[in-house]
């Protein structure tokens, strides 16, 4: 197998496969009554053909190391994960190379962050690191198949440095 390190995630080292939602040193606007910071806009959702839905997934916990045998990604529309409570997340993503991932790069969230990934971009499975694995997923609802997998010949294994 082949090793990958983890990475903290910065908007800039995750910025050509999306969006790191986070809090701005400032908000955007102050709201209700000047008690709520409003960080505003922060992912470029993109959908052909079909809707924005807002789902709730429950995934198990896992840690490391990490085998990836498997990346997917979703032709038709992006897809953003907010984790629903304080915890970190594993997110893998791989750059398109005629058609297939690339080379996979290992991500780690820090609490509070969550991604919006590109539409056609490459990526693991959801992979919470510790309970609950509850998660807010807004992505595309419509017909057609929005989903490609590609399996590794050889999988690699993910740890932290």
């Amino acid at each position: 197998m082949t090793a990958i390190l983890t990475q903290p995630l910065t908007a800039a080292a995750f910025a050509p496969f999306g969006d790191v939602l986070e809090l701005k040193s400032q908000p955007d606007k102050l709201i209700n009554q000047g008690l709520c910071g409003r960080h505003h806009d922060l992912a470029e959702m993109d959908f052909h053909g079909g809707r924005a839905g807002i789902s709730l997934f429950d995934a198990q916990p896992r840690s490391f190391p990490h085998t990836l045998d498997m990346v997917e990604r979703h032709p038709d529309g992006s897809q953003a994960f907010i984790p629903m409570s304080q915890t970190s997340f594993l997110v893998i993503v791989a750059p398109d190379q005629d058609g297939k991932p690339g080379t996979p790069l290992a991500f780690e969230t820090a609490p509070g962050q969550s991604i919006n990934l590109h539409r056609g971009t490459w990526h693991g499975v959801l992979t919470p690191l510790s309970a609950p694995g509850m998660f807010a997923v807004v992505d595309r609802i419509g017909d057609g198949d929005n989903l490609e997998e590609y399996w590794f010949d050889t999988p690699y294994t993910v740890s932290r440095p």
